[in-house]
C-alpha cells in the first residue's frame, strides 16, 4: 500500500487535459511548428509569420513550452526534438495532420457524453456509428492516418513476404484497406505480389492514390463495397484485417474471419493488426484504453485480447494463430493460418 498522501493533482490533470490538446490544435491550424522550423524565433517574428496577434502567440507559445513542446531562452522560442521532428510539416515524419484529424473528427466529439455512452453501453452516434456504411469519417482517416501507420505497416509488409519465394505470385485481399498502405507496402516488398483493395468507393481513391504514389498501381486493383456483403472469391494466399474486427462484437468477428478462411488457398494466412491488451484489459496502458475508443464510437466493438482472437480465428476455422509485438507500435499482429 503507498504511504504516499493523496493529492487531487492527478485530477485536476485529467480535467484540465483539453487545454492541452485544444492549444496543440490551435497551434498546428497556425501553422506554428512549420514556422519556427529549425531556428529561434521572437514572439513578434512568429506572429508576422503566422499571421496572429503578438500577444496570442507569446502566451500560446510560454504554455508550448509548459508542455515541452518548445524551448524559451532570452525571449526567443525554439522547438523541442519531438516537435521539430513530428509537427514541422517539412518532416518527412510529420504527424500533424494525424493531430488535427483526431481533435475535428467524429471519434473526438464522441467523447462529449461519456455518462449516456455508458447508459447504453455503445455509441450515441448514429446508426452503428463510425463502422455506418459509407460514413465520412473514413475518408478523412484514410487521408491523415498514414504517417502513423507506416510503422505497422513495414512490420506486416516484412512479415507477410517473409514466407514467399519472390519468384512466385502472391495474391492479398486488402479488406477495409482504407489508406491502402499495409498491402502497399507487401506489394514494395514482392516483386510479384498483387494486392486486392476492398472498401467504400470514395475511400479507394485514397488507397489507389497511394498505390500510384509508391510505384505499385500495376499491381493493385479494387473490389468496391461492404466487407460483409461483398464476395472475396477465392485463390488468395494473405487476407489483410487491419484495424477492422474491433469494431465488432466478437460474433460478428468470426462471421468475418470464417469469410476470409473461404477466400484463402490451402496454408493461407489472415493477417490481423490490433490493439491487444494483456489479459487484465489495463496493460500495457494504449493497447488496453483503447476500448474506451471503441465504447464510444461504435455500437459493440472492443480491443480483444490474444486469447480472445485466437478463439475467434479457431470458431472460424484456422487451425492456429500467432501473436507478433512489434517495438516500433503499440499495435500487435496476429496471423492465423488455415
Amino acid at each position: 500500500m503507498s504511504t504516499e498522501r493523496p493529492t487531487p493533482e492527478r485530477i485536476f490533470g485529467l480535467i484540465n487535459a483539453y487545454r492541452s490538446s485544444q492549444a496543440l490544435k490551435g497551434a498546428l491550424d497556425l501553422g506554428l511548428f512549420t514556422a519556427l522550423g529549425a531556428e529561434s524565433k521572437s514572439a513578434a517574428e512568429l506572429a508576422d509569420r503566422v499571421g496572429a496577434a503578438e500577444r496570442g502567440v507569446r502566451i500560446l507559445c510560454d504554455f508550448l513550452t509548459i508542455e515541452g513542446l518548445l524551448e524559451k531562452h532570452d525571449g526567443e522560442y525554439r522547438a523541442s526534438a519531438d516537435a521539430a521532428l513530428f509537427l514541422d510539416e517539412g518532416s518527412p515524419a510529420y504527424v500533424g495532420a494525424v493531430g488535427k484529424f483526431m481533435l475535428e473528427s467524429t471519434a473526438f466529439h464522441s467523447f462529449a457524453d461519456v455518462a449516456g455512452i455508458v447508459r447504453k453501453g455503445g455509441t450515441l452516434l448514429e446508426g452503428q456509428g463510425t463502422v455506418e456504411p459509407n460514413h465520412p469519417f473514413w475518408i478523412d482517416f484514410a487521408r491523415s492516418m498514414v504517417p502513423v501507420m507506416q510503422p505497422s505497416a513495414e512490420f506486416i509488409g516484412e512479415l507477410v513476404t517473409r514466407e514467399y519465394s519472390a519468384d512466385r505470385p502472391l495474391r492479398v485481399l486488402d479488406v477495409a484497406a482504407g489508406h491502402g498502405i499495409f498491402g502497399v507496402h507487401v506489394a514494395k516488398r514482392h516483386p510479384k505480389a498483387e494486392i486486392v483493395a476492398l472498401d467504400w468507393p470514395a475511400v479507394l481513391e485514397v488507397a489507389s492514390e497511394n498505390a500510384k504514389l509508391h510505384g505499385v498501381d500495376e499491381r493493385h486493383t479494387t473490389l468496391e463495397g461492404d466487407a460483409f456483403d461483398v464476395e472475396f472469391g477465392n485463390g488468395f494466399d494473405v487476407v489483410l484485417l487491419t484495424n477492422f474486427l474491433h469494431h465488432f462484437d466478437a460474433a460478428t468477428c468470426i462471421e468475418l474471419l470464417r469469410k476470409a478462411r473461404g477466400a484463402l488457398n490451402d496454408g493461407g494466412r489472415a493477417v490481423t493488426l490490433e490493439f491487444v491488451p494483456n489479459e487484465d484489459r489495463v496493460s500495457p496502458a494504449e493497447e488496453a484504453a483503447f476500448s474506451m475508443v471503441m465504447l464510444a464510437t461504435t455500437a459493440s466493438g472492443d480491443a480483444y485480447t490474444f486469447r480472445e482472437l485466437q478463439r475467434m480465428a479457431a470458431d472460424a476455422g484456422f487451425s492456429r494463430s500467432e501473436l507478433h509485438r512489434p517495438e516500433t507500435t503499440p499495435q500487435s499482429v496476429v496471423v492465423s493460418t488455415v
